[in-house]
């Protein structure tokens, strides 16, 4: 999973993927989960579990941090709630003599107060990544991005916790001019097989 510009070990990517990985899954024996239009689904993964733990929350901010300092970045930007505690998790991490400036997005500009776009001290004039739990078909991201755009930000690319291979999510953000990093790549069949031992072929849902 490591990339060669990143200091973070392989080992330590590896166990705390597969960490985040375990304590992300919701299987249908536990609970009853569906997908967007109510159907019901095999597996999930919820990543605010895990993000809103202080036990592994620092880790993750630290090697989040990490990547992000590899790249060059120095602030970030989250759009919805799985986006959220990383941001804060990345903050959180930061050095004292080279800390990271956070932002949210909102869905529509709000119509009083400030009537920001984006909440955060972001500076238009430096590059922003932006940071997400899940990338699936890559829609959200770029929704992200565009928003971040017509509020006159720079954008240069979107750091992931999970990259559902399957869905074509990378190359819809690469084709936008975006470079994409993910802590684990997932696909379909060894997410499958780590989720369903039974051998269901249940459909997927990003929450």
């Amino acid at each position: 999973m490591a990339n060669d510009y990143s200091s973070v070990p392989e080992s330590a990517l590896t166990r705390l993927g597969h960490a985040l990985y375990q304590r992300a899954l919701v299987r249908r024996e536990d609970e009853p989960i569906t997908d967007p239009r109510g159907q019901p689904i095999g597996w999930l993964l919820d990543t605010r579990t895990p993000m809103l733990d202080g036990a592994i929350f620092p880790e993750i901010g630290e090697v989040l941090a990490e990547r992000l300092r590899a790249r060059g970045v120095e602030q970030v930007a989250g759009f919805g709630y799985g986006a959220f505690p990383m941001v804060c998790a990345v903050l959180a991490a930061g050095q004292s003599d080279a800390p990271f400036v956070g932002g949210f997005i909102r869905e529509r500009r709000k119509a009083y107060g400030r009537r920001r776009l984006v909440e955060g001290p972001l500076d238009r004039s430096r590059p922003i990544a932006l940071v997400d739990d899940i990338l699936n078909s890559g829609r959200s991201a770029a929704r992200a991005a565009a928003l971040l755009r017509s509020d006159g930000f720079q954008v240069d690319g979107v750091l992931t916790l999970f990259n559902f291979t399957w869905s074509g999510g990378r190359a819809r953000l690469e084709g936008d001019g975006l470079w994409v990093e993910s802590l684990l790549e997932l696909n379909l069949r060894e997410s499958a097989r780590a989720a369903q031992p039974s051998g269901d072929s249940s459909n997927t849902s990003a929450p």
